[in-house]
């Protein structure tokens, strides 16, 4: 097989991560509009779908340049690696979408993309040297975020609900969903505009390493065709929904009126747009998972199923090891088919 027919393989596999990254993470954009039933399910994807879209407009590349070579060690970044790394994510994503738990695609991605660069080095340099893979400086800015993202989601809806029930102290709760319904359309279609503006991104930065890989081009700049392909696919992935997410985020998590709905996902919006102008791939599920866990909490501590949260964390916790390990293994096998014909 020519370098050439395995890089636009390996492109095609990124575009289904993209496709996959959207179907899995569309419960994240809709799933508060469809549990305060301002819209219905299919209305949900559609409109989240077209701000996923046209998110490719705005904020530059900056978090693909981080994706692409932020924190994997360059030197040993190959197309079997960027591909066993793909698989690893895709692989994870699937399996937790079947779980119907929220996990992040964007942590899936980054543990695939890391664990493939470290089955390089142990593969080259022997599992003593497989530490060469990564850029071990730049991880902790990277993890951070696992804890960050949900925490500034919750603070951020927590106090965005207070104000509200400040502003609107003399309003009846009907009265206040009135004019939530409306606004939750706006809410809901930042939230999906921001979560397109960095996730598509991901992919953008993955399918640039494939092109400086394989040597079609220099340097590590996203071509027009790589930004419209990845936003192309990741909304064509959300028109698809995943509706066994929607349920455990929308009703299972807490319980959401628009007012609520409306809180969680601008809070959710600004902190991945925040994230988006600092370069950094953020987990858009981790944040919206909190900002909903922030509303509930404002009523009282017990409104926030615990146990569904915890379940939540524990798959947050495991995703960057557990699609690591499944890209290494991904990696070997690449490598044996590779010899084999």
């Amino acid at each position: 097989m020519s370098i050439f027919t395995l890089a636009l393989i390996i492109i095609a596999v990124a575009l289904v991560f993209d496709f996959i990254n959207g179907f899995h993470d569309a419960a994240n954009s809709v799933a508060t509009i469809v549990a305060t039933r301002v819209l219905t399910p299919f209305q949900a994807v559609v409109w989240a779908a077209f701000f996923n879209f046209i998110s490719a407009f705005t904020f530059g590349t900056g978090v693909a340049t981080t994706m692409g070579n932020g924190f994997v060690n360059v030197e040993l970044i190959t197309l079997e690696v960027i591909l066993a790394g793909l698989l690893g994510a895709i692989a994870w994503d699937l399996i937790t979408w079947w779980w119907g738990l929220p996990t992040s695609s964007s942590h899936a991605l980054i543990g695939g993309y890391a664990g493939a660069a470290l089955a390089n080095a142990a593969y080259r340099f022997g599992f003593a040297e497989c530490g060469r893979g990564l850029i071990l400086g730049e991880w902790p800015k990277t993890l951070s975020f696992i804890v960050l993202a949900p925490l500034l989601g919750l603070g951020l809806a927590y106090g965005l609900m207070v104000a509200v029930y400040w502003l609107f102290r003399n309003s009846t709760p009907s009265r206040m969903d009135v004019y939530f319904r409306k606004l939750q359309l706006v809410s809901a279609g930042l939230y999906s505009f921001a979560h397109g503006t960095n996730d598509a991104q991901k992919t953008m930065g993955i399918i640039t390493g494939v092109l400086v890989a394989s040597q079609m081009q220099k340097e590590f700049i996203v071509p027009t065709w790589v930004i419209l392909s990845a936003h192309a696919a990741i909304a064509l992935g959300t028109l698809t929904g995943g509706w066994r997410i929607v349920h455990t985020m929308g009703s299972r998590l807490t319980r959401l009126k628009p007012r609520g709905g409306f809180c969680a996902e601008t809070s959710a919006a600004i902190s991945i747009l925040l994230a988006t102008s600092l370069h950094q791939p953020v987990s858009t599920t981790h944040v919206i998972a909190g900002s909903i866990a922030g509303v509930g909490s404002i009523h009282r501590f017990k409104a926030v199923r615990w146990g569904i949260a915890t379940n939540i964390v524990w798959a947050w916790v495991m995703t960057i090891p557990m699609a690591a390990m499944i890209a290494m293994l991904s990696f070997w096998l690449v490598e044996t088919l590779k010899k084999a014909f």
